[in-house]
């Protein structure tokens, strides 16, 4: 009897569409587990090397709730690399401005700084409000509780 070990790439996965409600959710919780989704390691073939997790698509993505006192005091940086062209947005500025980028940054902080990094995020979709684009895809409801 031969022992091979499943090995996955592009051509062998094939990759499921879930979809998650993000009403009333923590923000790095649930950021830890479409992190764990996008990458693949739910999967029973699992290879690191090999960029073959699923899409995920966020419903309810600006209602996503942080603990805390987190809405004033979580910063998020960014730099024009310019001198002194440093900016601070607040988690409640953010809020306003640009909803579906605080579960994004928060799952792109989570992934391996790898160069699947990229692929990785094209995967997953953030949409405001209730109403699925991707249903023709047919996605899963993924339970949160099993990951």
């Amino acid at each position: 009897m031969k022992k091979t070990t499943l090995r996955q790439n592009v051509q062998t996965s094939d990759r499921q569409w879930y979809i998650i409600d993000a009403k009333d959710q923590r923000i790095g919780i649930l950021a830890t587990k479409i992190a764990r989704v996008l990458t693949g390691k739910h999967r029973a073939d699992f290879t690191p090397h090999a960029d073959g997790g699923d899409y995920v698509v966020v419903l309810n993505a600006e209602k996503i709730q942080s603990s805390g006192k987190k809405e004033e005091d979580k910063k998020y940086y960014r730099h024009s690399r310019y001198f002194g062209n440093l900016k601070t947005t607040t988690l409640a500025e953010m809020r306003v401005k640009h909803p579906n980028r605080i579960l994004q940054k928060a799952v792109a902080g989570m992934l391996p700084k790898t160069k699947l990094r990229k692929n990785q995020l094209k995967r997953l979709h953030l949409v405001i409000g209730e109403e699925n684009p991707h249903a023709a895809q047919k996605p899963i409801s993924l339970p949160l509780e099993t990951l």
